[in-house]
């Protein structure tokens, strides 16, 4: 039975965006730049968020602050949340979208068609939050404010934006302030249906990874699938193999990097940071079968991460080590389905460098 564990909440962009124009308003008015910023949130929670940037030349000031996603598995976690706010020449707060918040070109959105894809709950936070800070500091002028996200291009990629006609970056979002983190039953679920639709899109072949980076490098090695036939199983590597099995998926190629690969080599099939350390004994095994000298099968047994471990041999060009770890990948892998269908594993470096690959079918091989 897993044990049950509380997820950590996240703040939703719209919440970032809010407290990153309270520093540079703050900052704008005052002429002192801002290293936090309290905000209340549509739940009534006041909230501090650290400020990472705070920049002020007297007409103009621009404020940052860092998405923080907590444990849920969201594309914008990470990324720059700008607020940039100036002197308006009208009265009233003027809200836009700057560099990378999207625009939205079609109509049935909360939003109107040709305005920035900041939504309703966001706007209003955003707007009050503004004039709550004109009015403690007595000044009664109107005031720009525009949100850009640097990346937020790049980072709508990953979301349904496109399909829904928000055009050229993410949207600035949240109705409560929070991201409640996905239960595992609903990740769950999210991977069952993408090889569904994988499956009925006729891919026979699908390719599973740990998150957006590995999806990318394996998009790269395997250009002949569809978009469909990529599954990020995030930490659920077993679930996702026993799915892919259940539902007939012939192929299954599994990309991701040391860290959990290296845990995945050992037979475990959650992966997560906290789940299961890594067994720098299981590694240093690998590394003597790979024929390392004894001083490195040493520094390997006492190595602080498995990415170390992964440097440390291809720096020492034991390439034989990863070829043995993708082998007992696709064991483990082939173990916890019970055969049945052949399991590709490949391993790569956080910069897209691949360490090693292997190839079996039916645990027999």
């Amino acid at each position: 039975m897993e044990a049950k564990k509380t997820l950590r909440e996240g703040y939703t962009t719209g919440s970032c965006a809010t407290a990153a124009t309270k520093a540079a308003l703050t900052a704008l008015i005052t002429g002192r730049v801002q290293t936090e910023a309290t905000i209340r949130l549509p739940i009534g929670r006041a909230v501090t968020f650290s400020v990472q940037s705070c920049t002020y030349d007297g007409s103009t000031a621009t404020a940052a602050v860092v998405k923080d996603g907590g444990d849920d598995p969201d594309a914008t976690h990470g990324a720059l949340i700008v607020s940039t706010v100036s002197w308006a020449s009208s009265s009233g707060v003027h809200l836009d979208g700057g560099e990378g918040v999207g625009r939205v070109t079609k109509p049935g959105l909360p939003v109107p068609v040709g305005e920035a894809a900041i939504n309703p709950v966001p706007r209003k936070m955003i707007r009050e939050t503004a004039k709550e800070v004109l009015e403690q500091y007595g000044i009664d002028r109107g005031v720009n404010i525009v949100i850009s996200v640097p990346g937020g291009e790049e980072i709508a990629k990953k979301t349904l934006n496109a399909r829904l006609g928000i055009i050229g970056g993410i949207s600035i979002l949240g109705t409560r302030g929070i991201v409640v983190p996905f239960s595992t039953a609903a990740y769950r679920a999210s991977i069952v249906q993408a090889i569904q639709v994988a499956k009925a899109s006729g891919c026979r072949h699908v390719v599973i990874t740990t998150g957006g980076r590995s999806e990318k490098y394996a998009m790269r090695e395997y250009p002949g699938l569809p978009e469909e036939a990529f599954i990020e199983m995030g930490d659920f590597v077993g679930f996702t193999l026993k799915q892919c099995k259940r539902l007939g998926i012939e192929t299954v190629s599994m990309v991701g990097m040391m860290g959990k690969f290296s845990k995945v080599a050992q037979g475990v099939m959650m992966v997560h940071a906290k789940s299961a350390p890594v067994d720098f004994g299981f590694l240093a095994r690998l590394a003597e079968q790979a024929g390392a000298p004894a001083p490195l099968v040493a520094a390997v047994r006492e190595a602080n991460t498995a990415a170390q471990v992964g440097d440390m041999m291809q720096e020492a060009g034991c390439t034989t080590f990863f070829q043995l770890l993708c082998e007992a990948c696709c064991r483990a892998a082939l173990n916890e389905v019970g055969g049945g269908m052949t399991v590709e594993t490949s391993i790569y470096t956080m910069n897209g460098q691949r360490l090693g690959k292997a190839v079996q079918t039916n645990g027999n091989d």
